[in-house]
């Protein structure tokens, strides 16, 4: 076990990349990092008849048939690609002269990400060998990049052999059930004959009871089996990440070549008439346009190979699926080697445009400008009257059919997490071990949140009418995106509950459960805030997904063929940088915006699913300040008990009332002082009960919807805005803002009703006050008996 560990915590130098040679053993197989000598293609041809494939029914003049195609739709691709590219490799100068920076919108701190070949999960499992027919026992290892090895036993794993097999489960399915999964296989076979026979037996029989079945498309299938559900529960679920983060992540990086890439794609399949969200647009760049080659491919493969098939019915699938597997690795091989050149030849193009760009980028910003001036004219009014009549009268209904399901997984989330640390406290309080706590913190991110991800699941029969109405089948998409997002806010409250009590955990004092129990009260709150933030852009960008499509294809007839003439109002030497198309899909997607937006801001002020108006309004909170963050605003689930209020003080202030108790503080104070003094003072005033009495606050100010109806609105946030500071490294934050003015405030004393502050800067002040966490968790635990 020792030499494990050691060799856990230094893996073999070996990287694992996608190979861009002939797999052998199928098209998901990774390379160990060793270069395979090029092969001539009839070696490939007998590389490729391997892993699986012996039974494929592709001879020399069909192989040659699918590199052509795949060769050609690579040809069509390129130009796409090419535009594109300059245009995303502008931007991303623009946003680095203008340091454009993402804002910070959440409060828990995420820990950085785990190194590539760090493994997750381990096990012994038994595993079917398609080349033999036969059942062997296997030790399986899942990596942090998601990728999975199976290992000929644990000794050869420790030893750093290498893996039997590597595979990606990009657009994988996995499933526990037989009937399930031959409904799945059956699904994928359009056999014209399958209809008159009887039901086939299975393709491979399983060994034991807790079979695991992993269907992957284009791609031969795999079988596991165990020998308890507890290890079967727990390997579907460790599969279920490796698919939605296979199937994700790569597309979610924000470089030049990957933005270049999916806009490629858009345009591509827009040229082709499909506007609609695509299913396949899953895994890396390679896989995507192979999954677009294929996606034409398949209907002459089904057209010229189906009659060919002879014998039972399970030997015609053997035989169809290992024709699609030699297909989609022959696909594989000639997209991946022309995409690297096209993408080097960009790169190379790029660098010798790029003193131009900076030299006269506010030139082509104007010349950007002016094209989307012209544009606007002649597409904003069809836009929006088809956005009007088409697309904005069912936005709140599809609203409503995602927040019910999307804001119970986050609630399920938040409540597991809640028992877990009360278990965790209770288990202290008995053992007082504080070794067992510290690990068991450490694995806290790791609880398996299956029934959670349970509740998204129900989105893919309840969307089932958008079908109809807007073309709409990529429920996947939505449901895994979600899963991830949840997935990630569970890691970030147990690594920010981590992080409050490091200092705690260091002695053992018997004030431990008390700080474990404020810890989490704190995290909790910030979990409320974040999950607001979260469930509102993943609200956003459904409800654009689904309705987008419909305005592009009902004005594409109309305005698509009129775009060539607006080319003329593009200065030639910026022609690279700016595209017509870019420029009208961006006033189509902003006039979506501006109505999904109204949709979105109307449900947070209705205060449904405790979703929080406020929650895009706090960019300015500095990244050291999260773990020290006061209660969000508007949090009120799951709070602390407070002291019963009276009637007067329940009664929420109107818009007329709030502004009256801001004059009448002002009127108290002993002097008159400059904005900067009374923020100063607030931030310097007992803030003690802070987290219990914030809530109450923002509810008094009005900060919900009251804020939004106040005549001194754009004043209020006016001032608020004047002291805020963006989160940037090396820069002041507005906590240490705030620190720097003690000796002003204790020249002006200033004590105010702690339940209503003076402006909406004393709120922003105390969720951004600074402290030490290691004072912070003295200070806890020094002010206990008096706040109890």
């Amino acid at each position: 076990r020792a030499a494990h560990d050691q060799h856990c915590a230094s893996p073999p130098a070996r990287h694992l990349t996608v190979s861009s040679g002939a797999p052998g053993r199928g098209s998901e197989l990774l390379s160990t990092g060793h270069k395979a000598p090029e092969a001539s293609t009839a070696a490939k041809d007998k590389l490729i008849t391997m892993g699986g494939s012996s039974s494929s029914l592709l001879d020399e003049s069909k192989s040659n048939y699918i590199r052509g195609r795949a060769e050609a739709e690579l040809k069509n691709f390129s130009p796409h690609y090419r535009r594109q590219y300059s245009v995303a490799f502008f931007s991303q100068l623009h946003d680095e002269v203008e340091q454009h920076k993402t804002a910070q919108t959440q409060l828990l701190k995420q820990r950085e990400p785990l190194e590539p070949g760090k493994p997750l999960y381990e096990e012994h499992m038994l595993h079917y060998i398609d080349e033999i027919k036969k059942w062997k026992e296997r030790f399986v290892v899942v990596r942090a990049n998601y990728s999975i090895e199976c290992h000929d036993n644990y000794e050869a794993f420790v030893k750093g052999a290498q893996a039997r097999y590597r595979l990606l489960p990009t657009g994988g399915t996995a499933v526990v059930s037989l009937d399930k999964y031959n409904a799945l296989v059956d699904r994928a076979f359009p056999d014209p004959n399958s209809v008159s026979e009887e039901t086939s037996p299975p393709l491979v029989t399983m060994p034991g009871p807790f079979p695991v079945f992993l269907r992957l498309p284009y791609r031969k299938d795999h079988y596991f089996c165990f020998t308890n559900e507890e290890s079967q529960n727990h390997f579907v679920g460790i599969l279920g990440d490796c698919i939605r983060h296979q199937n994700h992540d790569f597309l979610k990086h924000n470089t030049c070549e990957v933005q270049a890439f999916l806009k490629a794609v858009q345009f591509y399949r827009q040229e082709k008439g499909h506007y609609e969200s695509w299913d396949m647009l899953i895994g890396s760049d390679v896989r995507v346009l192979s999954n677009l080659v294929m996606e034409e491919l398949l209907p002459t493969l089904q057209t010229e190979m189906l009659p060919k098939l002879k014998g039972k019915k399970n030997e015609r699938k053997r035989v169809w699926f290992a024709t699609l597997e030699a297909a989609y690795i022959l696909v594989q091989e000639q997209v991946s080697e022309g995409l690297n050149t096209l993408k080097d030849t960009c790169k190379e193009t790029a660098k010798q445009l790029e003193s131009r760009i900076r030299s006269d980028m506010d030139q082509i910003l104007n010349s950007k400008n002016f094209l989307a001036g012209k544009l606007k004219a002649t597409v904003s009014e069809p836009a929006v009257k088809c956005c009007t009549e088409s697309v904005q009268p069912y936005l709140a209904s599809i609203l409503e059919e995602l927040m019910g399901p999307i804001s119970s997984g986050f609630s399920d989330v938040r409540a597991l997490f809640e028992n877990e640390i009360d278990a965790l406290n209770q288990n202290f309080q008995e053992r007082n071990n504080p070794e067992v706590l510290k690990k068991a913190l450490e694995h806290l991110g790791e609880v398996k949140l299956h029934d959670c991800y349970q509740r998204v699941e129900v989105l893919r029969e309840q969307l089932q009418e958008l079908r109809n109405r807007f073309k709409y089948s990529n429920t996947s998409r939505l449901v895994h995106s979600t899963q991830n997002h949840m997935q990630q806010l569970m890691e970030n409250v147990a690594f920010t509950l981590g992080h409050l009590l490091s200092s705690t955990l260091k002695d053992s004092s018997g004030k431990v459960p008390t700080a474990i129990e404020k810890a989490k009260q704190r995290v909790l709150k910030q979990y409320d805030y974040d999950s607001s933030t979260v469930r509102k852009k993943i609200f956003q960008e459904a409800l654009i997904d689904i309705t987008l499509p419909t305005i592009q294809k009902s004005l594409a007839p109309s305005c698509k063929p009129e775009l060539q003439k607006f080319e003329q109002f593009i200065f030639a030497d910026y022609s690279n940088f700016i595209q017509v198309e870019n420029v009208y899909e961006e006033i189509l997607l902003q006039t979506l915006e501006n109505e999904v937006g109204k949709v979105v801001k109307e449900a947070a002020s209705a205060k449904k699913h405790n979703l929080f108006v406020d929650s895009m309004d706090l960019h300015c909170v500095s990244q050291s300040s999260l773990t020290e963050s006061k209660t969000p605003p508007g949090t009120t689930h799951a709070s602390p008990a407070k002291q019963p209020a009276s009637p007067a003080e329940k009664q929420p202030l109107q818009p007329e009332d709030s502004q009256s108790a801001l004059v009448a503080e002002k009127q108290e104070s002993e002097a008159p002082t400059t904005p900067q003094q009374g923020d100063a003072t607030a931030a310097s005033t007992d803030t003690a009960g802070t987290e219990e009495a914030l809530a109450d606050n923002m509810a008094l100010l009005g900060l919900g919807s009251a804020m939004e109806e106040s005549p001194n609105k754009d004043a209020l946030l006016l001032t608020a805005r004047q002291e805020s500071v963006p989160d940037t490294a090396g820069e002041v934050t507005e906590g240490e803002k705030i620190e720097g003015k003690e000796d002003k405030t204790e020249e002006h004393p200033v004590h105010l009703e702690p339940q209503t502050p003076a402006s909406i800067n004393n709120i922003r002040e105390l969720m951004a006050e600074q402290e030490d966490p290691e004072e912070e968790n003295k200070d806890c635990e020094d002010k206990e008996p008096e706040q109890e």
